[in-house]
């Protein structure tokens, strides 16, 4: 086969909702995609409850959690397909939610990628694209980058802005990839107790005066100062990147401010060097921190369309799965760590 029709299906840190995309792929000397239809599925506030504190569960708890995200995924992607008349696909290509992230310690887990999906959905389903990886020494993460080499590669770098900022890049003949910091994870988390879901356009930053000390403190932290393979997870933001912010008595607006400023100058040290780069993810629409890294970097940052800026990491899963019923490579080892490039996921059959 060379052309693919495949529903792809993301949940990121940021708990935006679960995206979903209809995308088709074609091989011929490159592959090329096509987007057809989109959707994002917000969650209840009971569900965001029960995504924000899961990773402080004991995993018998996880594991019935598990049960009920695959019983929501399953009726949100049956919601899709109905909505968008969607007929005819080979596959849908799954992330799951992210629960825990310990690769350290050789854990990965992935709510959502259950074998029920697939009876559920009626369609082939390849998911659980992370523990393989691990289990092979790798971080996990970041796993677009292929999706970056093989789709994008007009493009020098490539920058999300999800609940945390990644890059990839090629480097000699290799792909270098890694998460830069936080961006959404933390300032939805304090414009949420302004009574607000997010700093639209980056307002409360704009307007607020960011504080010295604590932006001087945030640059210490040391995995800024590790070298790549690297990845974050909201452990690390407990354990390294929120007590910081915890000692301070600073409003929720000065914290917004002084971390928006923070993310930038790490971002724009991440740009350096490249000439066109590719910025996707829910931060990309936050003007100031757009402008903030213009300002700081001589990067010409490139925003796409709106599709592909929301969904391009959903897309990215998509072609994940492209890739592995193909038997070809879908994660990197120069990206992740892992002992060797492998062709990553697991493949459930209605």
């Amino acid at each position: 086969m060379n052309t693919y029709s495949v529903i792809g299906v993301m949940s990121g840190t940021s708990l935006d909702g679960i995206d979903l995309v209809h995308c088709s792929f074609q091989k011929g000397e490159d592959f090329s995609f096509e987007i057809h239809s989109t959707s994002t599925y917000a969650y209840s506030s009971v569900w965001l409850e029960k995504l924000k504190h899961a990773h402080t569960r004991p995993m018998e708890q996880i594991k019935a959690l598990d049960e009920d995200y695959t019983l929501l995924l399953a009726e949100y992607i049956n919601r899709f397909i109905s909505e968008n008349h969607v007929s005819d696909i080979d596959f849908i290509a799954s992330h799951g939610h992210t629960i825990l992230h310990q690769p350290e310690k050789g854990l990965t887990y992935q709510i959502g990628n259950l074998p029920t999906l697939a009876g559920l959905t009626h369609h082939k389903v390849i998911c659980d694209f992370r523990v393989q990886d691990v289990d092979l020494g790798g971080q996990g993460a970041p796993l677009v980058p292929i999706g970056d080499r093989l789709l994008f590669g007009q493009y020098e770098a490539c920058v999300n802005l999800g609940g945390f900022a990644n890059i990839s890049f090629e480097s000699g003949n290799q792909r270098i990839a890694y998460d830069i910091c936080p961006v959404n994870k933390i300032l939805n988390r304090y414009a949420n107790r302004l009574g607000k879901a997010y700093d639209e356009g980056g307002s409360i930053a704009r307007a607020s005066v960011p504080n010295l000390e604590l932006g001087a403190e945030l640059e210490k932290l040391q995995y800024y100062s590790k070298p790549p393979p690297k990845s974050l997870g909201i452990e690390w933001l407990e354990a390294e990147f929120l007590p910081l912010l915890n000692l301070t008595e600073l409003s929720s607006e000065e914290i917004i401010s002084t971390c928006t400023q923070h993310f930038a100058r790490q971002i724009a040290k991440a740009v350096s060097g490249h000439q066109k780069v590719l910025f996707t993810g829910g931060g990309t629409f936050n003007g100031y921190l757009m402008e903030l890294i213009s300002e700081q970097c001589d990067a010409e940052l490139v925003i796409p369309d709106p599709e592909v800026i929301n969904y391009k990491e959903a897309l990215v899963f998509g072609f994940l799965g492209v890739l592995k019923v193909r038997g070809e490579v879908n994660v990197l080892a120069s990206v992740t760590g892992a002992s060797q490039d492998h062709s990553s996921g697991q493949v459930f059959l209605p």
